[in-house]
């Protein structure tokens, strides 16, 4: 079994053999740019470890885990522009470095290509690898329009947000996992429960999120915390402060929500403030283990012996307990 750190290294010297100089150039450089922007390059990873779970050769599995990753990094550019979004990975967003119509381009010949190397699986499973793609792809979408509609909303429900993030981030990475497992020749059930640790795994990754940017370290968190606080973005956090508050809280968080005229770091403390009256942190946290506990229960019934998936399971705890 190789490491995380051996699939990582595979991922990032196959990205680099992509070639993106062609013409047009507006089309091409903000591929280029979008794909050398960096990242964790976790889905690709896991379409890779879930391939090793079953099979030495790899291979068949490098361009349809690229695939992913070029359909992932489409999705962040195309969300960037309609969250008005100037910054990713430290650096100015497409739309920002170039305008919108060249990142609303750049964006679709993404998604082309992205489809080009899923269709470089094995013919034997190109059906499958396809049909679960697709099925993904689509949900993505759904979960980033429900993301839309929740910020005009005053209300969302907890049990809502929650499945608009398993929409919009968990089926990706269910998906690499499931894509990986058929092309490395799992069963049906193994592939079912790689994809079911890889929807939990998501859930509380994106809990995570939430939490880091309210109470993270900006110096390991790679960007400042309080950005979901100042777009009164709907959280996990925000959506129990609000169903919790009562009397003179519920008056001050909803305040804190319409004041226009009071400096970032004052709405900041004073909504974070509000978050500690409430316990809402705990909450999330409670929420973050009982998606971990249930990931590593459906990892727990992979029909392969236990040490081929402590780089699984190792995955898992690293993206749980992080600081960034």
């Amino acid at each position: 079994m190789k490491s995380f750190n051996d699939i990582l290294s595979i991922v990032n010297a196959s990205l680099e053999k992509l070639r993106w100089e062609k013409d047009p150039k507006g089309l091409y450089a903000p591929v280029e740019y979008t794909l050398g922007l960096g990242g964790k390059r976790i889905r690709p990873a896991l379409t890779l470890m879930a391939c090793n779970l079953f099979n030495v050769d790899l291979e068949p599995a490098i361009k349809p885990a690229l695939g992913l990753e070029v359909f992932h990094n489409f999705t962040l550019l195309h969300d960037d522009i309609m969250d008005k979004a100037d910054i990713r990975r430290g650096k100015p967003t497409v739309h920002k470095h170039w305008n919108e119509n060249t990142a609303i381009l750049s964006g679709d010949v993404m998604q082309i290509l992205a489809y080009m190397l899923l269709s470089e699986a094995p013919q034997q499973h190109l059906k499958k690898v396809l049909d679960v793609f697709s099925k993904t792809a689509v949900e993505v979408c759904e979960g980033q329009q429900y993301d839309m509609e929740f910020e005009s909303r005053d209300e969302v429900q907890p049990e809502e947000y929650l499945q608009m993030i398993r929409l919009k981030t968990a089926v990706l990475l269910g998906c690499a996992l499931k894509i990986g497992a058929i092309i490395g020749g799992a069963s049906e059930d193994d592939a079912h429960n790689l994809y079911e640790f890889g929807i939990n795994m998501g859930l509380a990754f994106q809990l995570k999120d939430d939490l880091l940017d309210v109470y993270g370290d900006e110096a390991t968190f790679g960007k400042k915390v309080g950005g979901d606080i100042l777009c009164n973005k709907q959280t996990y956090l925000l959506i129990h402060a609000k169903g919790l508050a009562e009397g003179a809280t519920k008056l001050k968080l909803q305040s804190w929500l319409t004041d226009v005229q009071t400096t970032p770091e004052m709405k900041i403390q004073g909504v974070t403030l509000i978050y500690n009256q409430l316990g809402v942190k705990k909450i999330c946290e409670d929420a973050m283990t009982v998606h971990y506990e249930k990931a590593i229960a459906f990892l727990e019934k992979v029909s392969v012996i236990p040490f081929k998936k402590q780089e699984l399971r190792k995955l898992a705890e690293n993206l749980m307990f992080r600081n960034d």
